[in-house]
């Protein structure tokens, strides 16, 4: 299906669904132009979506699930069809799991989600002038902004990917060095790789624990007790490295004056 130049959404109080189905239509072509009414009208010259019991709507009776049981509405119906236009699958199914999924199941059942919150807050208020349009526009605005951030981090995120898995490759060993930075997190863990040494935006280096699993402070390997929360010649003096700057308080990363002092740092807190 082509990219189209016309959309139709329903009309009054909007929400996150078709919101967001026409930010990313207008990412996908910048001529995008939307109609809103309160019923869809015959024949239209363009894509009909949160409305009409079409293809894109979800509240007919027979709406669609996915597989794992959560309801589709209006931005996960159009991303589906068009979310290959700008990311490759792979990339495309995580963010319809992580990104629209939640969005979706909120617009469904009503669940709480923070975002979809954020995105009903441009609504009219009871007391204000009741143009939904204005403000439906300026939710769209604000839903561009965020999609665009978050496509452009997924895509900068696939490249860092590749850089982090040649670098395993080429580094053979319990300590990575990836000099500039590139986001690591993801490939290493579960790679036998313990520390990562990388240049700091501050200026010299940071040296920091790979985690065990995702989302969780547990390292594979910390910096020692009596190292954290230490800073300069204290450091220095503890550690017998002499290019230590500061030690966090978890244990979790070191900053060091150069390359060579994060690389020493990591061998010491494995015990070599």
């Amino acid at each position: 299906m082509e990219i189209p130049k016309k959309g139709f959404t329903h009309a009054g109080s909007f929400h996150s669904d078709d919101v967001f189905a026409t930010a990313f239509l207008r990412i996908l072509n910048p001529e995008f132009t939307v109609e809103r009414g309160f019923e869809a009208p015959e024949n239209f010259d363009g894509i009909v979506y949160d409305i009409g019991r079409g293809e894109f709507d979800h509240h007919q009776a027979g709406k669609e699930y996915r597989e794992n049981g959560c309801p589709y509405a209006a931005f996960g119906l159009v991303f589906r069809e068009f979310g290959t236009q700008i990311l490759d699958k792979e990339d495309a199914d995580s963010f319809d799991e992580i990104f629209i999924q939640p969005l979706d199941e909120s617009d469904n059942t009503g669940s709480p989600n923070e975002l979809a919150e954020l995105i009903d807050d441009f609504n009219p208020t009871w007391d204000m002038e009741k143009d939904f349009d204005r403000y439906f526009s300026e939710a769209v605005t604000f839903a561009e902004e965020i999609l665009r951030n978050r496509f452009r981090k997924i895509k900068s995120n696939k490249k860092a990917d590749g850089i982090v898995k040649k670098a395993l490759e080429e580094c053979g060993g319990k300590i990575l060095v990836l000099d500039p930075y590139v986001p690591w997190k993801f490939r290493t863990i579960g790679s036998g790789y313990q520390f990562v040494v990388y240049a700091s935006n501050r200026g010299g280096y940071n040296v920091q624990g790979v985690p065990v699993r995702l989302n969780t402070t547990e390292l594979v390997c910390a910096f020692p007790e009596e190292w954290r929360g230490k800073e300069n010649e204290e450091l220095a003096g503890i550690s017998g490295i002499s290019g230590l700057r500061f030690c966090h308080p978890s244990g979790f990363l070191v900053a060091a004056e150069t390359k060579e002092d994060a690389i020493l740092a990591a061998k010491k807190a494995m015990g070599e």
